[in-house]
């Protein structure tokens, strides 16, 4: 008669899978809750302290760390000396483990959750177990995703537990056992100053499939923080609309992130990863206004995000263009019956109070690696701008250039920045040369009617002076940029040329 090991913390369909294991000539071997849970159903199951001859002790925490389990798991029926050994010590064979593992993320997520209750739930014998019978997976058939129950049962049953198959309830082992230590490792680093550890163990879960990667010929899938995070678009809530593509996705978290750094009623739009047009105001429908007007033009199509709850003015004004999704902290009843008019508009809402964790590390892939780095979670405010042309800023400037230094670093470098106070009037991103991001930015600025209140941010220094000369030349009459250059003089003597503003941040802002 085969053996069945079985001891799990999630019991959802143990009970049948028991009974199917017991129709197939099974024996069933199992610990604590489970055995109880299983003779509950009128299952005839064998306690583990009758195999091993040695009870339970330390409230659980030792019971299956046994040579008699581990022997029958890891033994390697081809090895006459490895039966040999089994005979000798008169351990029986372990033919088939069930083991899934102590409920630690769903501890983790509690509100106020000590860390002596977290160590608590981290399991020691159910990774060993399954570690041991995933190593043997030939001779054992490792058993740790339930929705594997049923075909585990029809695999017995016509004999096609073949080493294809085998092979892939042991992958499904050790990706389980890694994810889980990865997500204590990830809970104790809260606690420990290490912020780039030697090894970094990392771990997401599948929440999707996706039709298609960056193009249609790609192949691509959205994977979700271990720790859900509730500011993301992950969690984010869809009440209407089609599916995310993974451009949606990526263009939908870049809007998250800009709108992130608002307090006031603020409304962030975005194409292709950078903002087309940002706006604030005393009220989301200003705000939407401001953002519509920056650029009428490259809005159209584009990934709008809003910090206030839609209401239907609003609704009303984004309804009149085609927009790929809109989140907001809610949508008033009204509004959304407006957006939902249109069938493929993705409607989303997100958890605004729980905004980014600046603490969390950027990661970006590169071939054969990985880059972390800080956010660039700095907000600049007027005390950290130095003020080096002869002409002073208005106090207009001064806030439109702490509007313009919060903006451009959600650019793509090379970044310029054209805007008032509370509007962004025109971008320049990713160009080869500075100068070509200034010249973007400006030709987009001067059609709105606030261009003569306009200030430029610059989110590295100026290698030359032909970007102050081309601005003042276009009626730009503050600049804010880090300073840096080793031809910062010109640029200064550029500045007081044309008697405009020349302010130096001391910070760049690249993103590449």
């Amino acid at each position: 008669m085969k053996t069945a090991l079985i001891s799990v913390s999630d019991k959802t369909g143990i009970v049948d899978f028991a009974k199917g294991l017991v129709e197939r000539g099974y024996r069933i071997v199992s610990t604590g809750g489970t055995k109880k849970a299983l003779e509950d159903a009128q299952i005839n199951v064998i306690g583990v302290e009758e195999i091993t001859g040695f009870p339970e002790m330390l409230d659980g925490r030792v019971k299956t760390l046994h040579p008699v389990i581990h022997g029958g798991l890891l033994a390697r029926r081809d090895l006459p000396e490895h039966m040999a050994a089994l005979k000798e010590h008169n351990i029986d064979l372990i033919d088939l483990v069930c083991v899934n593992l102590y409920p630690f993320k769903s501890t983790i997520m509690r509100d106020g959750v000590t860390e002596p209750e977290a160590i608590e739930q981290i399991d020691i014998g159910g990774p060993s177990m399954l570690r041991s019978s995933a190593k043997n997976f030939v001779s054992v058939l490792p058993v740790v995703d339930p929705s594997d129950y049923q075909p585990v049962l029809d695999a017995i049953t016509n004999q096609t537990d073949d080493i294809d198959f085998r092979r892939n309830l042991a992958l499904k082992v050790f990706q389980h056992t890694a994810a889980y230590d990865a997500l204590i490792a990830k809970y104790l680093r809260q606690n420990v100053s290490e912020e780039f550890p030697e090894n970094l163990t990392m771990t997401y879960t599948k929440k999707q499939a996706l039709r298609y990667g960056e193009n249609s010929h790609q192949k691509a899938a959205f994977y979700e923080d271990a720790i859900p995070v509730p500011f993301s678009i992950a969690q984010a809530k869809q009440l209407h609309g089609k599916e995310l593509s993974y451009n949606n996705i990526k263009d939908a978290d870049a809007a998250l992130k800009m709108n992130a750094e608002f307090n006031q009623p603020a409304v962030v739009a975005v194409k292709h990863m950078n903002p087309c047009g940002i706006g604030l105001g005393d009220s989301i429908e200003e705000a939407w206004d401001r953002a519509y007007a920056a650029d009428s033009m490259s809005i159209f199509g584009g990934i709008i995000v809003l910090n206030r709850p839609v209401d239907l003015a609003t609704a009303e004004k984004m309804h009149q263009i085609f927009l790929e999704i809109i989140i907001a902290p809610s949508f008033d009843d009204d509004a959304f019956e407006v957006l939902a008019k249109k069938k493929n508009v993705r409607l989303m809402t997100v958890d605004f109070t729980k905004r980014l964790d600046d603490k969390e590390l950027e990661t970006v892939s590169v071939m054969g690696g990985l880059l972390l780095q800080d956010q660039d979670a700095v907000v600049e405010t007027e005390k950290d701008f130095k003020v080096v042309s002869k002409r002073q800023p208005t106090e207009e400037e001064i806030q439109a250039m702490v509007f313009g230094q919060t903006v451009v670093k959600h650019v793509k470098s090379n970044a310029i920045v054209v805007t008032t106070a509370h509007q962004t009037l025109g971008i320049g991103a990713g160009q080869m040369n500075r100068i070509g991001s200034v010249e973007i930015a400006i030709n987009q600025a001067e059609a709105s009617a606030d261009f003569k209140n306009a200030v430029m941010a610059s989110d590295a220094f100026f290698p030359m002076d032909d970007c102050v000369e081309f601005a003042a030349k276009h009626g730009i009459k503050a600049i804010v940029e880090p300073g840096g250059s080793i031809k910062d003089q010109d640029s200064i003597d550029k500045a007081d040329e044309y008697g405009i503003t020349l302010v130096f941040s001391g910070r760049r802002h690249f993103r590449h």
